[in-house]
């Protein structure tokens, strides 16, 4: 099984990083603020301005450590990366099946489904550790949208058509993210749901989502380059430019446990409050600085969960799941599986 590496996020405006033997050093105005070994690392994750000598980045190239730049609020800038591992063949396959519209739908069943009922499981684990103290029409929309996706799953079994199982994917979306704000558990108006809001978030738990997705596409990425595939060429998400498709699909099956998650114990454990966000004179909100720690401290930690994998019988962590699913889904594209097996949280 892989080992788990470190991912080092650098959000301090101005810092330098540079190379120091075998280490990654972090400046801000020019005293040393911190290092790390680069034998422990899998990525670094640039916010906002942050500067970087060549010497270091060829280094990480060469070792394989992924470098990405990303905005201020997790926008995807651009990556450093040395030459692409995997071979010819895989991608050759990716592209042949993602041009087959038969070959696409099972692939997709199974992404709807793996998302759906982790979604579902979400909603269930929140009905079974606090229902006693959820008002009487939370819990009754929780319990319908758990009954409501477990049968979004089964009827997932049937279409024929890649479209159709996307319309059953919107279709849980919409119910899942109706009842989202009845998983918060604070009174605080600051951090109430009345809907999914993206390209920009207008309300604070909406800014904290698309922080941590942003996080997790960075991650499903970095599997997919790792594993050989073509991050750009998906069979859930069409095909658009500049867009990592795969990428997206990826994650849609794991946000539940690992964004969605952490986005609700940072707010109903009061780690975030109304202070930590910033909205704009347009009405866009995001993290601030110190906010954008304390997620990625979360993150962190959420990652090095350890757990068995469901189809690989394994001890893995959360955060190695991209990978694992990235190799999966390799394997079943070069024939070596019958079907792609997605992770389901249990």
């Amino acid at each position: 099984m892989r080992r788990h590496l470190n991912t080092l996020y650098v959000t301090t405006e101005n810092a330098w990083l540079r190379k120091d033997g075998e280490n990654v050093v972090v400046r801000i105005e020019g005293a040393e603020r911190g290092r790390a070994p680069l034998h422990l690392l899998g990525g670094i994750v640039c916010f906002g301005t942050v500067g970087m000598s060549p010497a270091l980045m060829g280094h990480c190239a060469e070792l394989g450590v992924r470098i990405s730049f990303m905005g201020r609020n997790g926008r995807f800038l651009a990556r450093v990366e040395g030459p692409v591992s995997g071979n010819v063949l895989l991608r050759r396959a990716q592209y042949r099946i993602a041009d087959s519209p038969e070959a696409t739908v099972a692939l997709v069943r199974n992404l709807v489904a793996g998302k759906v009922s982790n979604q579902r499981t979400v909603v269930r684990r929140a009905l079974r550790d606090h229902a006693g103290r959820m008002s009487e029409g939370a819990r009754e929309r929780l319990e319908e949208a758990a009954r409501r996706l477990k049968d979004v799953v089964r009827r997932a079994v049937r279409p024929d058509s890649a479209d159709a199982l996307r319309g059953l994917e919107g279709e849980a979306a919409r119910l899942y993210y109706g009842t989202f704000g009845d998983l918060v558990r604070r009174d605080d108006a600051v951090f109430a749901f009345p809907r999914r809001s993206r390209r920009p978030p207008m309300d604070p738990m909406n800014a904290l989502l698309s922080f941590l997705y942003a996080l997790l596409t960075n991650d499903c990425r970095s599997a997919l380059e790792t594993t050989g595939l073509d991050p750009a060429v998906g069979f859930l998400h069409r095909e658009r430019p500049g867009r990592p498709s795969l990428a997206l699909d990826l994650m849609e099956e794991l946000r539940p446990v690992l964004a969605d998650r952490v986005a609700l114990s940072l707010v109903n454990r009061r780690q975030l409050d109304a202070a930590d966000f910033v909205t704009a004179v347009s009405g866009a909100v995001s993290l601030s600085d110190d906010a954008r720690k304390t997620v990625l401290t979360a993150y962190q930690e959420r990652k090095r969960t350890e757990l068995t994998h469901p189809f690989l019988k394994e001890k893995t962590t959360l955060g190695l799941t991209p990978f694992v699913q990235a190799t999966l889904l390799a394997r079943r594209l070069r024939g070596d599986l019958g079907g792609y097996p997605p992770f389901v949280w249990r």
